[in-house]
């Protein structure tokens, strides 16, 4: 599924595991740039139906984590031209308990070439599992991530503070 997102914003940097041949501030700014897009998209881009709290009074709250980009040896986000990543979003509002709220958990990949960028989640289909869509969307390099836990934990305690926040 392709999410149209618009970048609005500044957001909250993530605590990224990062590989010391990639500057984090680099990664820093995707992290920020992404959570921005995803956090100010429409709450039905999300694909959540209609689970409650998929309205357009929902607050969208996002975290990421980055596994790598192209081209590798960019320095710069103007530079950037796809991301690979996970990502978790939660639909907050009002009276829903993180565990009623709807989220969209999983790995993507992210056109920044364009503008909105346009975000890709491997989620499945009618006719291809998760796996499958993995493998066609996230490149040999990534793929494992892709599999692995969505957040570092700190990133998960801050997006679930955050959450918390939101509904009260």
């Amino acid at each position: 599924m392709i999410l149209a997102v618009t970048v609005l914003g500044v957001l909250v940097v993530y605590h990224l595991t990062r590989s010391p041949d990639k500057p984090a501030d680099l990664r820093s700014q995707i992290t920020t740039y992404l959570v921005a897009a995803l956090e100010q998209s429409p709450p039905n881009y999300h694909d959540h139906g209609d689970h409650p709290g998929a309205t357009e009074e929902a607050r969208t709250l996002c975290a990421t984590r980055v596994f790598g980009f192209e081209p590798t040896d960019a320095t710069q986000l103007a530079d950037v031209r796809t991301v690979y990543g996970h990502h978790f979003c939660v639909m907050a509002k009002k009276g829903i308990p993180w565990e009623g709220a709807p989220k969209l958990v999983g790995p993507f990949v992210a056109d920044l070439t364009v503008n909105p960028p346009r975000v890709e989640v491997a989620a499945p289909t009618e006719s291809q599992t998760f796996a499958e869509r993995v493998q066609q969307l996230i490149p040999e390099p990534y793929r494992a991530q892709a599999f692995e836990e969505s957040l570092e934990p700190t990133a998960m305690e801050e997006l679930r503070r955050r959450y918390d926040e939101a509904v009260r």
